[in-house]
């Protein structure tokens, strides 16, 4: 009987074994297969670099950098580069606000005036003529709430999401510290800066620049130490630079770089430079309920209320570019179905080999993106640094990334 149990024991030990090694070069396989896609990526010429990362709520389980950091000088892309992350600044501000709203120091429907002055006695857009520039206003008969302002639906646009924006000049003697808007708070929703005036909501309740509150509250908490609006001097050597895609395809660094210090007024809706390695430590407090390695940052509750649909049946549209040199249409976004949360995309139909429904995502302009899915309990970003945004060759590296990802955590047990 002794020697039986003794055989089936070194059976199950070898068959234990030999399942280790299957699943250690599955997750190698993966790995390899993430690896050679975005390498591919960079000899055809589709982007110029990229650092990629995943996690899941246990720790990172991908990372990768591919290709170049500078065309101007052929420096090679390195895992902690620092990128210009433009908008992915905005869930950042967003956390922010929901820290004031978990103090008592701010609501959600609070009107925005009652904070800031400026957004009193808001216009709207009542006609415009686009071939003379001629246009009429009226008042606003809807309060602009913070609600409004966290999810798009303010009626605030960017000069390449509206040619509104993008061709209004107000008359001699007319001044309008916002807008005028598009269309009544909460009517519709249209991706603009509205974020920006989040930012300043956080300033004026706490009398704290942004700079100093996000790294006191969130940055610091989170270990997050290469996030910056101003970028120090002996860190400046590893900003990559942002590239444009030449009439041929290839790419050059732009002749005009964003400053990477200097900076005296921060903005909510963008400004922020940070590495992969330091987002993805952000989405890991939002994988894992407001918490990271022991510190809370946002309380489980929040986190949910932030991904949860705010804009009732309003779609998310996927928009047209009105300025095709700076991003290209918003072809990314499910027309109509996607919902906003507070600060985030929510994609509403699950995607097959990619995230699930209810996942959380958004990116920045320079072709950096990130994605939440609480679902699966994975999140992944993925960095470039070149214009128009919304290329169609780097969100076709950013879908199969984000499918090697899913092979991966497959991998992984999830």
């Amino acid at each position: 009987m002794a020697k039986r149990c003794s055989r089936i024991i070194g059976f199950l030990a070898v068959f234990a074994s030999v399942a280790m090694a299957q699943d250690a070069r599955g997750v190698a396989d993966a790995v390899a297969s993430i690896n050679k896609v975005l390498a591919d990526a960079v000899t055809r010429g589709d982007i110029p670099g990229v650092v990629a990362m995943a996690t899941d709520r246990r720790g990172v389980i991908y990372q990768g950098a591919f290709g170049l950091a500078d065309a101007a000088t052929g420096r090679s892309l390195t895992a902690d580069d620092i990128f210009r992350i433009a908008s992915m600044t905005k869930p950042v501000a967003s956390v922010a606000a929901m820290q004031l709203i978990e103090q008592g120091r701010l609501q959600l429907d609070d009107p925005a005036e009652k904070y800031l002055p400026e957004l009193t006695n808001l216009k709207i857009i009542d006609k415009f003529d686009a071939r003379t520039g001629e246009y009429a206003v009226r008042p606003a008969t809807k309060t602009l709430t913070v609600r409004h302002l966290l999810t798009h639906t303010a009626g605030i646009g960017y000069d390449f999401t509206s040619t509104v924006v993008r061709d209004f000049k107000p008359r001699n003697g007319e001044q309008y510290a916002v807008g005028p808007l598009l269309f009544e708070p909460g009517q519709q929703w249209l991706y603009g800066s509205s974020t920006n005036w989040v930012g300043r909501l956080v300033e004026t309740i706490t009398g704290k620049t942004l700079d100093d509150y996000f790294r006191e509250r969130i940055f610091a908490p989170a270990g997050m130490v290469d996030t910056y609006y101003n970028v120090p001097q002996q860190k400046q050597s590893r900003l990559v630079a942002v590239h444009r895609r030449r009439s041929d395809g290839s790419f050059e660094a732009s002749a005009n770089q964003p400053p990477a210090s200097g900076i005296t007024r921060f903005r909510g809706e963008g400004g922020l430079s940070s590495t992969a390695a330091d987002y993805i430590r952000f989405l890991q407090m939002l994988l894992n309920g407001g918490e990271l390695n022991g510190t809370r940052i946002l309380a489980a509750d929040t986190v949910r209320l932030m991904g949860a649909n705010h804009i009732g049946s309003v779609g998310v549209p996927a928009l047209k570019s009105a300025v095709p040199e700076r991003s290209s249409d918003f072809t990314f976004v499910a027309d109509g179905r996607d919902k906003w949360g507070l600060g985030f995309l929510i994609t509403a139909d699950p995607r097959s080999g990619k995230r699930s429904a209810g996942s959380l995502s958004w990116g920045g302009i320079n072709n950096t993106y990130f994605w939440v899915d609480p679902a699966r309990g994975v999140a992944g970003v993925i960095l470039m640094q070149f214009l128009p945004f919304a290329d169609s060759r780097a969100l076709a590296v950013h879908d199969a990334f984000e499918r090697g990802v899913y092979q991966l955590a497959s991998r992984t047990g999830h």
